[in-house]
């Protein structure tokens, strides 16, 4: 069972957490649940590299725009009126474009996060990837309450401090694409790994 002790998962602090000031209390939740950071950098993404972190496939696309043609529908928003189209495709599109122009905006910073469960764990105190239903104590609880409508009426993407791999086979597609070939730090957490 030592290789759930030594999961890995990955973090993106997005560009409102940057700028909320939230990256030290975003690591310090993470440290204090008893996880260690093995790998850690600050950067300014460009297009290029957040176009290859978000799918491309047309499901995924339509997904987003059928999302969205919900949200619209829930608040009696008509979408037609506000988008232009009510093609799930092209609303799809239109929000994966509001999510380069959002995750390009700021520094990001990017990290690889290890313990037991890391991938479960991480997603537990970040919250619900929608902050107005985040329950207070995770971080998106605690420091946002962005929704998809408001988000979708200001034609913009969801502001929810940061993204975290959903399953162990992300969380290693994520490290690689972002961390490349980087070494990752080993050490033991005093009173953790003791």
């Amino acid at each position: 069972m030592k290789h759930l002790k030594e999961e890995k998962t990955f973090v993106l602090v997005k560009p409102d957490g940057v700028r909320k000031g939230l990256i030290g209390e975003v690591i310090r939740r993470f440290e204090q649940r008893g996880l260690k950071i093995v790998a850690l950098e600050m950067f300014m993404p460009t297009r290029a590299l957040i176009d290859e972190h978000y799918p491309k496939a047309q499901e995924w696309v339509e997904r987003l725009g059928t999302k969205t043609l919900s949200t619209y529908e829930k608040y009696g928003i008509d979408a037609k009126k506000e988008l232009g189209t009510d093609n799930p495709k092209k609303i799809g599109a239109m929000v994966r474009d509001w999510l380069l122009d959002y995750m390009t905006s700021a520094p990001l910073v990017r990290m690889v996060v290890q313990g037991t469960h890391a991938v479960d764990v991480v997603r537990k105190i970040a919250g619900p990837t929608l902050p107005y239903i985040a329950d207070m104590g995770t971080i998106r609880g605690d420091f946002s309450i962005d929704s998809p409508a408001i988000a979708n009426s200001e034609k913009r993407a969801v502001m929810n401090i940061l993204h975290c791999s959903e399953t162990p086979q992300e969380a290693e597609h994520e490290i690689k694409h972002w961390f490349g070939g980087s070494h990752m730090h080993e050490y033991k957490r005093h009173g953790v790994d003791e």
